[in-house]
């Protein structure tokens, strides 16, 4: 979330990044945390002052007391009573500040970075660069639920027997193909310097206010009731609060996770066309990579990360591009967001299959992740993370573009994870 420093010395500024993000009554939600926070503020004061005063006549009773003079230590006393009292009225003040101010920060979305375009949907992205080659296909090339179907790869009727709609079954070569990406990622990861973590898949209350995804005002979590935790939606969310409420030393920084989870989303209000066979699942396999680095080298290490996915899109033969998502488009707290599109050659259409994202110190401010600078100083972290990759569209994109007369081909850096080199 917004620092409060950030609100009340960069006030025009914070409003013109809401602007750029369409965040509605941007206006009259910053002026009531100034308003709240004033009020804490000067709560706060009132309350030390008051403290400060028991203390000193709490002090001063014993020698009054020793002196004599009892007439004036019952008035010390009678004093501290009154006190006392206030103090009760004003602890209970500036709790009331203190929780609507964080419920008011907690609506707030982060500020994008000053080069992230101006726009309010997909349409307003703009391709920062393409590359890979164009699949060559037959006119009858199938889509990669047909595909699936026609080489026994993925039962998408079985999920839904099993489970429901959007958690489809994988079977055979498919089972395999979903664990040779899943070990390649990894295997990259790791030689480009990630130290690999294997989170739970379900975390508390506490964990998805930190990174974010709580409140979850699209209802896109799935929450266990019962233990009140929920099903992570990325291993973004586990990993990251790792370092919640540490304070870590420069000399540590940048750090870099990486992690394979399964995923869990309920894509409430998801539908038509766009969303068959594999293209938006409830359950999906992704390998998420994380970083937690100074404020000056972060966007550095986004560079690094955005090389790093495009890297793997590259190596799979894969035709791509990456989009600068515009202010409109982008995450509640992202300050800036790189995507990743693979061509599907048999629909058609590109495939979003990742994002790399810089949040600077917003998450930071809400896990309490801070850093012990050259002056022993602690400052805010900020973190970044990036898809590396999520599998469901990598693999439709590989079933069709990889199609043949003979059957499916895998990419040659797959090979030795799959164990097979066509899919018959």
């Amino acid at each position: 979330m917004l620092t409060i420093k950030q609100i009340t010395e960069n006030t025009e500024a914070v409003l013109s990044g809401l602007e750029k993000k369409h965040f509605k009554n941007a206006k009259e939600t910053i002026e009531k945390v100034i308003e709240v926070n004033e009020t804490r503020r000067n709560t706060q004061t009132g309350l030390d002052n008051s403290l400060a005063e028991v203390n000193a006549l709490s002090k001063t009773i014993g020698q009054l007391m020793k002196e004599g003079k009892k007439e004036e230590a019952e008035s010390a006393r009678a004093r501290v009573g009154e006190l006392k009292e206030k103090n009760k009225a004003l602890e209970a003040t500036l709790s009331e500040a203190v929780n609507e101010l964080q419920e008011l920060l907690y609506t707030i979305p982060n500020i994008p970075h000053e080069s992230v375009p101006e726009g309010t949907s997909a349409e307003d992205n703009v391709v920062e660069r393409t590359g890979g080659h164009d699949a060559d296909l037959p006119a009858d090339a199938l889509p990669h639920w047909e595909l699936a179907k026609k080489y026994d790869l993925i039962d998408f009727e079985l999920g839904v027997k099993i489970t429901g709609a959007g958690f489809p079954v994988y079977k055979g070569k498919g089972a395999r193909l979903q664990r040779a990406l899943i070990n390649f990622f990894l295997d990259e990861a790791r030689d480009a310097g990630y130290l690999e973590i294997e989170p739970p898949y379900v975390v508390n209350e506490a964990s998805g206010y930190g990174t974010g995804q709580l409140p979850d005002k699209e209802g896109q979590m799935y929450h266990a009731t019962a233990d009140n935790l929920y099903l992570i939606p990325t291993a973004e969310v586990p990993v990251t609060n790792i370092y919640r409420d540490v304070i870590l030393e420069e000399k540590d920084l940048p750090i870099k996770n990486c992690a394979y989870s399964a995923c869990f989303r309920r894509e409430a209000g998801s539908y038509g066309k766009d969303v068959r066979g594999l293209n938006r699942l409830h359950q999906f396999n992704k390998v998420e990579i994380v970083r937690i680095d100074r404020p000056e080298h972060s966007y550095e290490s986004l560079n690094e990360m955005i090389a790093h996915v495009e890297n793997l899109v590259s190596k799979l033969g894969l035709p791509y591009r990456i989009l600068r998502l515009c202010g409109g488009d982008m995450s509640f707290t992202s300050a800036i967001t790189f995507d990743f599109e693979v061509y599907s050659a048999a629909q058609k259409r590109w495939l979003e299959v990742s994002s790399v994202s810089n949040f600077e110190s917003y998450q930071a401010n809400r896990l309490k992740c801070r850093y012990r600078n050259a002056e022993k100083k602690t400052e805010l972290c900020h973190t970044l993370n990036g898809s590396a990759l999520a599998l469901p569209r990598i693999v439709a994109a590989l079933l069709e573009n990889y199609q043949t007369p003979e059957g499916i081909r895998i990419p040659e850096v797959l090979v030795p994870y799959c164990g097979f080199d066509i899919i018959d």
